[in-house]
């Protein structure tokens, strides 16, 4: 099975990071989980929010824990918001069911970990993690 290792995980933050700059987005931060829900890269631009760790890391765990990507998690929270409050909960308030939580899988479709990037609009999140992950030759669902 693929794993999403420090180098990857830094290829994929470095240009999730040159994504948003071609963007022209505002200061992001991102962090790389593995499938377990652990933190294997995090890093955030100057001028970023110092909450930004906390919501990254919210998008991303939301993503692994549930196997569902953030756009899917939305859509779920419209749909059934006592479910994703219970599951929230379950999971001590750190799932952020919004884009910008993208799962990453492997060549066959296993999930080996997700991307949580926030700093500008969730949509925008999403895309510059999707550039990032694909530059480090891995699959991304956001």
């Amino acid at each position: 099975m693929a794993e999403i290792n420090l180098r990857k995980a830094r290829t994929i933050i470095r240009k999730s990071l040159e994504q948003g700059r071609e963007m022209n987005l505002k200061p992001l931060s991102v962090v790389v989980m593995d499938a377990g829900g652990h933190v294997i890269a995090f890093e955030r631009e100057d001028d970023s929010a110092p909450g930004r760790f906390a919501i990254a890391h919210g998008k991303a765990y939301g993503a692994v824990m549930l196997g569902m990507a953030g756009r899917a998690q939305m859509a779920r929270a419209e749909q059934q918001p006592y479910f994703m409050a219970a599951v929230n909960g379950a999971y001590g308030g750190q799932v952020i069911p919004v884009p910008g939580g993208v799962l990453v899988r492997d060549k066959k479709g296993g999930i080996i970990g997700a991307v949580g990037l926030t700093g500008d609009t969730s949509e925008n999140d999403a895309e510059a993690a999707l550039a990032g992950i694909a530059a480090a030759g891995l699959e991304g669902e956001a």
